[in-house]
């Protein structure tokens, strides 16, 4: 494996630990529309 085979493995292992992570914080339904709709925004302000 290249540096950039290990590279772009790194950042889809990131992306998914993501995705998971959001899943788990917003188990009521909405998942990751939410989290980038409204409900991110009440979160900030």
């Amino acid at each position: 494996m290249g540096t950039f085979s290990i590279f772009l493995l790194l950042i889809v292992i990131v992306a998914f630990l993501l995705i998971v992570v959001i899943m788990v914080q917003n188990p009521k339904g909405g998942g990751l529309s939410t989290s980038f709709g409204g409900g991110g925004t009440q979160q900030l302000g």
